[in-house]
Formats: C-alpha cells, structure tokens, sequence
C-alpha cells in the first residue's frame, strides 16, 4: 500500500515529464535526484510537498522512497502503469508520447518546478548530480547513511529551507495524511 496523502498520480506524471524532456527515456539515479529536487523545491516555494512522498537518504544521495518503489518495480500500482513503462536496466520511460494535455494532474506550478529543475540540472549527468547533491550547501537535510538508509523528515527538510514554521507545515502534511487515511477507509 502507498503512503496515505501520496500523490501517485501527479509523481507517476512527473517521471513521465521528465523522461520525455530528456527525449523519451531517463536515467534512474538522475531521475531520483531530479524527482527529489522537485519535491524539495516544492516545499520551498509552497510550503508543501508535490507528491506528499517519503524521503530517504540513501548512499547515492536523498531520494523520493515511494517513487523509487515504483521505478524499481518494487510496488505496482494502475495508475502509475498508464504513464511509466517497466524500468529497463538503468533507464525509466514514459509509456508513451504524451501532450502537455495528458498530465492533467501537474498544475502550471508543479510544471515551473520541474522545467526549472530540467533547465539547471538537465544537462547535468548521473554522477554529476548525484555530487551535487551530496554536498551540505546544496542540501544539508542529505546524511550519508554509510551503506544504508535514513528517513529524512520533513521538518528537518523545511528547517534546512529556513522556514520559520517548519513544526505547522509538518501538521498540515500530517492532517492530509490522516484525511486521505479516513477517505480511503470509506
């Protein structure tokens, strides 16, 4: 089962949006970073999180764990099917050619977000990024878990961001997650 309050729609709409900009297919590891930026920026600009998913530092740097699930086929979900092929060896792709119409579910915002994203990092490739994002000015929430994982929490993520009221935005993510848990069990 997914995360209560994660957005797999708008997450499964994002990796379809990013493999297209990078002609169809992506990388894995950059795709991680890129999808963890996104979320991270999001936070940032909106004092939410895009797809409401949990993060995770892991040795080649934070990730976005419920997604990574999906890309790496280790959760299914139908949704996410329509718009994410099988991962083939270390690339992830779209299912399809889609039009900007299709990804109904990615506000103008979320889009700023990730064009923005593409625009810095694009051109960036695996290894770079991941290096980038290993580095404590870039993103001091991230600690190397030497072989392992660690939860990145949330309010450590908006505290790293220099948000002021990091312990209300961790209410507010924690109330959407107790509403999506009770509209799920009806």
């Amino acid at each position: 089962m997914l995360l209560p309050g994660y957005d797999v729609t708008k997450a499964a709409q994002a990796v379809a949006y990013l493999a297209l900009k990078a002609g169809g297919k992506i990388n894995v590891l950059k795709l991680s970073k890129l999808l963890y930026l996104a979320e991270r920026e999001f936070m940032s600009l909106y004092d939410e999180p895009m797809f409401f998913d949990r993060l995770v530092s892991m040795p080649d740097g934070p990730v976005v764990s419920i997604t990574l699930n999906l890309i790496n086929g280790n959760a299914e979900d139908e949704v996410w099917q329509q718009y994410v092929a099988p991962r083939q060896g270390y690339d992830v792709a779209a299912t399809k050619e889609f039009s900007a119409d299709d990804f109904e579910d990615l506000s103008l915002a979320d889009r700023e977000v990730l064009d923005n994203l593409w625009a810095k990092f694009g051109g960036f490739d695996k290894y770079k990024l991941r290096d980038w994002t290993h580095k404590k000015e870039n993103i001091p929430e991230w600690e190397d878990p030497s072989g392992s994982s660690y939860s990145i929490s949330h309010a450590k993520v908006f505290e790293s961001l220099g948000k002021d009221d990091a312990g209300e935005l961790v209410r507010q993510i924690e109330e959407r997650r107790i509403i999506a848990q009770k509209l799920a069990s009806m």
